[in-house]
């Protein structure tokens, strides 16, 4: 049943107390979640970045990498341990400090503000949104032009007490070594920022700083990706293969071959469900044919991923335009909006203050209607950064968990199951690494003659640094700056 609260913007209400609770727990929540050990490099340049900042000479917005749901998490305890001992006297974080200031004590406690989807209440719960709020979050409706949202965290980094946090790819997409297309809303808070100190007469620098987050095993994770690749193939139908190897040739043949039959059956599911007229090009023209590679399993997943996105689009009146990201936002919007309709325009149409058994069946049909279609948008959605050369072109432990994951995402879409905490494939460690700052004020005259344009620039360098951040797998992680949990 839709709710009759609506889609009201959530402002933050940072708490002290929950803070604290939430900086003991933390620990404990990593480790659940399989993360043992954190690894950072470039310390010295949040440190110092946050130095300017509590120092009054600069302001800051943290643009972080968002290849997982553990990324707040991790940022958290970058913030709220590492930057905290960084801190304290006689620290050292190794090069790149300025000489006399290392040591200086961090007061307030290193914190971000930060915004999130305003949708993450309405799948994770009221707890979930509660909490967000409580630790300073500033909720955004991605799909639509959301001024609250936007006037409070332009507030926040112009004036706030802690730097503001925000993943310029806007949502996860499972890779991680793969960067989204950038939003541009990061690039225009920056530039906003810097014009309105500018005009207010304030000294203050805008800094963007970069933060690379990415995940790797902290041992080999092969029987692990095996065991779960053989309990996806028998839910798929697939005979298991006698041959159990752990070869990463031979588990590809095996990943690959998964992927086909789950995309063959969703393409026979849609022509049976959107049939073309004869004559049409069918989304199932593959179907029945093997996929001989990557490449011909990509291109079939495309057709197949236009007609998902074509039906939802279709369903709930919105325009197809723009990216595949961009259009899954609009559609998700479109389909909260229908689901959490403004108080009383959806249980009360007649204004007589009470709704009818009518016009709640109505209201509990249309959420029924609405969610299917939001399916659509969302099988897509779990399928944006998948590429068939992913995994090809290095079969690392690494690329081998982020598709596999992927695709038990899908079937237990597919099978109407929640998605819930995923399978733990091995203890993980995650890997910060934290790069050059991004001066902003210099831009303020090409922003000022052109602001798309200077968004739009600003927008395509962040994208190059935080490509620039990602670890190709199998490398090895900086030698310094290693914790566990604690």
């Amino acid at each position: 049943m839709p709710s009759a609260s609506g889609l009201e913007f959530l402002p933050p209400r940072l708490d002290a107390r929950v803070l604290a609770v939430a900086r003991r727990l933390l620990p404990l929540w990593l480790r659940s979640h399989g993360l043992r050990r954190l690894e950072v490099e470039g310390l010295a340049r949040l440190q110092e970045a946050m130095d300017d900042f509590q120092g009054g000479r600069c302001r800051l917005l943290l643009a972080f990498r968002h290849p997982s749901l553990d990324d707040p998490a991790v940022m958290a305890h970058l913030l709220w341990r590492d930057l905290a001992r960084a801190g304290r006297p006689r620290y050292s974080t190794g090069g790149g400090s300025r000489s006399g200031r290392r040591g200086r004590r961090f007061r307030p406690h290193p914190h971000a503000q930060f915004l999130y989807d305003r949708g993450i209440p309405l799948w994770a719960g009221t707890r979930i949104g509660w909490l967000l709020t409580h630790l300073g979050g500033c909720s955004i409706q991605r799909g639509g032009l959301d001024l609250p949202a936007l006037r409070t965290a332009r507030a926040l980094l112009l004036d706030g007490p802690h730097p503001f946090a925000v993943a310029p790819e806007g949502a996860t997409n499972g890779h991680n070594e793969v960067v989204s297309p950038l939003e541009p809303g990061v690039a225009q808070l920056a530039l906003w920022t810097a014009d309105d100190l500018a005009k207010a007469g304030r000294p203050e620098a805008t800094l963007i700083l970069p933060v690379g987050l990415q995940y790797s095993f902290l041992g080999p994770a092969w029987p692990a990706i095996e065991a779960l690749l053989g309990q996806l193939e028998a839910e798929a139908g697939l005979a298991s293969d006698a041959n159990r190897s752990l070869q990463p040739e031979q588990l590809y043949g095996r990943l690959l071959r998964l992927a086909e039959r789950i995309l063959e059956r969703m393409e026979h599911y849609y022509q049976r469900l959107h049939p073309q007229p004869p004559g049409a090009p069918s989304t199932a023209a593959a179907h029945g044919t093997p996929a001989v590679d990557g490449d011909d399993l990509s291109e079939r997943l495309e057709r197949l991923l236009e007609t998902a996105l074509g039906m939802a689009e279709r369903d709930l009146a919105v325009e197809a335009h723009g990216d595949r990201g961009e259009r899954c936002r609009r559609l998700e919007q479109a389909g909260w909006e229908r689901l959490y309709p403004s108080r009383g325009a959806l249980f009360d149409p007649g204004g007589n203050g009470a709704a009818s058994p009518l016009e709640r069946s109505l209201a509990e049909r249309l959420a029924l209607e609405t969610e299917r279609s939001l399916w659509h948008m969302r099988l897509a959605e779990s399928f944006v950064a998948v590429s068939g050369r992913y995994v090809r072109d290095q079969p690392s432990q690494e690329r081998f968990a982020d598709t596999l994951l992927i695709l038990w995402d899908t079937l237990c879409r597919i099978r109407g199951r929640p998605i819930g905490p995923r399978p733990l494939l091995g203890p993980r460690r995650a890997l910060i690494r934290i790069g050059d700052p991004l001066a902003v004020a210099d831009r303020l005259a090409s922003y000022r003659a052109d602001r798309r344009g200077a968004v739009a620039s600003l927008t395509a360098e962040l994208q190059q640094r935080l490509e620039g951040l990602i670890v190709p797998s199998g490398q090895a992680g900086p030698e310094t700056g290693t914790r566990a949990w604690s």
